[in-house]
């Protein structure tokens, strides 16, 4: 920091960053973004989406792709300034206060313990794919998921980066395999299940747009649940060892990797099957490889799908537990999910969003048909949240280094404050569209924020007596043995 900025005399930590294992490595890192930006979304989430939209929804998924990666390159520049496993949450008690952090941090959780549901509820469906398993119920499939993932992320965060090193591997090969595939048919124009690849399946079946422009709006809030994670990158950097070098790189790839994966395989299903073969009870991928004639392809395609739905699990299970290991130290989480393993896993906050997701074999038992539909849209609140408080605490630390209280780093996000605005508005207007989707869950997950806001108010008059004691206390000046 240069020497006529005005400085705090001391440093600003985060004390939730302390004892962990810098054991995630560049190739770990690299390939933990692509796997956040390659999940359920995409190979679940889009078969029911095209039913909803048609083509159109490669537009949705355009418009939505950009302002993500505004969030995370926002994010990026604000690791650069100060890596963090509590990643925006620390960085929201450093610019917003405790209370923004809460918010922050709980609202997050939110997002990724009902991602949990979604994950565990689509391993379910891509289980039942096989004649063998459609005889286990639904909820007990989504349990045994849960198991098997939580095993995983307690061990080591070693194995944690290598495990998701390998789940992207396979998503990347997958989706980079059927493109070829998809390109292959177009070019031949092989038939596929009697249809004949080509623009024609688009402009015959009602063009981009058949059931009108609103229902490509409308699936906005889902598309923003399919790019959750792409925020993950900003946690990894408490525990990798150079993260001013690795996640700026990790950062300016999620933009291809957006433009290839899913605007390219929206378009690449809509010119193989007509839109309305796909819904939301089966991964489009899984559809036009069994529609080919060989059953063997599809389940191959079902397993790669079911491997992404592992990740995307695998992942949030990381992520809260970093999260809620930040707030604990600053009195905002129970106590409890401060604690860390002897392999410095912080295991307790893992187990408590363990626990949430739980409610989501409930939910497979309850409502097995509906379940997905349910839980993307309340991660959506999650997402739409965490996306926004990221640019809020972009636009104070901008409007610090403009008041010489900070330095921003070579690595930015550009046409402050107008880009963050611009987020900032787009995300509350997806707000506004799930409010008139009458025919979805839109309308009642809405109105879940007044009760979530609730919750929230009372749960910070809980808490913030511990709060503001912890925060007290790391501003005291310290005491001289020798008084």
């Amino acid at each position: 920091m240069s020497k006529d900025l005005i400085e705090d005399p001391r440093e600003v930590t985060d004390a939730g960053d302390a004892g962990y294992d810098k054991g995630l490595k560049p190739r770990h890192v690299s390939m933990i973004a692509i796997g956040g930006a390659i999940g359920t979304g995409l190979f679940l989430g889009t078969g029911g989406n095209l039913a909803k939209a048609g083509p159109g929804l490669a537009f949705t998924y355009a418009v939505c792709g950009v302002f993500a990666f505004f969030v995370v390159r926002a994010l990026g520049e604000l690791v650069v300034h100060r890596p963090s496993s509590g990643s925006f949450v620390s960085y929201a008690r450093e610019f917003l206060g405790e209370k923004g952090a809460y918010v922050a941090g709980w609202m997050y959780f939110l997002n990724w313990a009902t991602t949990g549901m979604a994950d565990i509820t689509a391993i379910a469906l891509y289980v039942h794919y096989w004649s063998m398993f459609t005889s286990i119920p639904q909820w007990l499939l989504a349990l045994i998921a849960l198991m098997v993932v939580l095993t995983i992320n307690l061990i080591s965060v070693k194995l944690f980066g290598e495990m998701e090193f390998w789940f992207a591997i396979v998503k990347v090969a997958a989706i980079v395999v059927f493109m070829l595939i998809g390109i292959w048919l177009l070019v031949t124009r092989h038939p596929v299940d009697g249809h004949t690849p080509g623009f024609s399946l688009i402009s015959d079946n009602g063009g981009f747009f058949p059931l009108g422009v609103l229902p490509v709006i409308l699936v906005g809030q889902s598309v923003i649940f399919a790019f959750s994670g792409v925020e993950m990158v900003g946690v990894t950097a408490g525990e990798t060892a150079d993260p001013h070098t690795i996640v700026p790189k990790a950062v300016n790839s999620i933009m291809w990797r957006v433009a290839i994966f899913y605007i390219g395989s929206v378009l690449v299903l809509t010119l193989l099957l007509p839109w309305t073969v796909y819904s939301a009870g089966e991964s489009p991928f899984v559809t036009v490889l069994s529609k080919l004639g060989v059953p063997a392809a599809g389940g191959v395609m079902n397993l790669v799908v079911l491997t992404a739905a592992m990740s995307s699990l695998n992942s949030g299970l990381y992520t809260t537990g970093r999260i809620l290991r930040s707030m604990a130290m600053a009195g905002s989480a129970p106590g409890f999910t401060a604690r860390m393993s002897r392999s410095h896993v912080p295991y307790a906050g893992i187990l408590l969003t363990s626990s949430v997701a739980l409610l989501g074999v409930a939910l497979n038992a309850w409502l097995p048909d509906d379940a997905f539909a349910i839980v993307t849209n309340v991660a959506a609140l999650g997402v739409i949240s965490s996306w926004t408080m990221i640019m809020v605490c972009h636009l104070v630390f901008v409007q610090r280094s403009k008041q010489g209280l900070a330095e921003r780093p070579d690595f930015r996000l550009w046409a402050s404050p107008w880009i963050e605005l611009a987020t900032i508005a787009f995300l509350a207007g997806v707000i506004v569209m799930m409010w008139f989707d009458r025919d979805g869950p839109g309308r009642n997950t809405v109105l879940l924020t007044v009760p979530i806001a609730a919750v929230l108010t009372l749960g910070w008059f809980l808490v913030r007596d511990r709060v503001n004691g912890i925060a007290s206390a790391e501003q005291a000046p310290p005491v001289d043995p020798l008084e």
